[in-house]
């Protein structure tokens, strides 16, 4: 997996940068704060999956699912850190497919 920066706001405004999704999938640090700017460029839907870590009474919680349709852009967050981190307090996401498919993380300043 790719490891994603996020880029932190300010109050004067911050113009993001966004790199291709990785075919592995990427990944992320994730205070709990941290949203998702996916933008498709393709002629289909894409979908990306945020994989969850937590399990309830034994049971896996199901992973969240994000359509992405064809010519247009998501913001997706945040994430409760009990739910999506792994033990490295990362954020994992896979998609399936990449074609011109973008993605910028975007964390609140202080």
């Amino acid at each position: 997996m790719a490891a994603l920066t996020p880029q932190t706001t300010t109050r004067a405004g911050i113009e993001p940068t966004y790199e291709a999704c990785g075919a592995g999938g990427d990944e992320f640090a994730n205070a709990g704060g941290e949203l998702v700017h996916i933008k498709n460029g393709a002629g289909a839907e894409q979908i990306m999956t945020i994989v969850s870590q937590a399990t309830v009474d034994g049971l896996a919680v199901a992973d969240r699912t994000v359509a992405i349709p064809a010519g247009e852009e998501r913001v997706v967050g945040p994430f409760p850190t009990a739910t999506y981190n792994d033990g490295d307090g990362l954020v994992q996401l896979t998609y399936d497919a990449v074609v011109t498919l973008t993605i910028g993380i975007i964390k609140p300043g202080t």
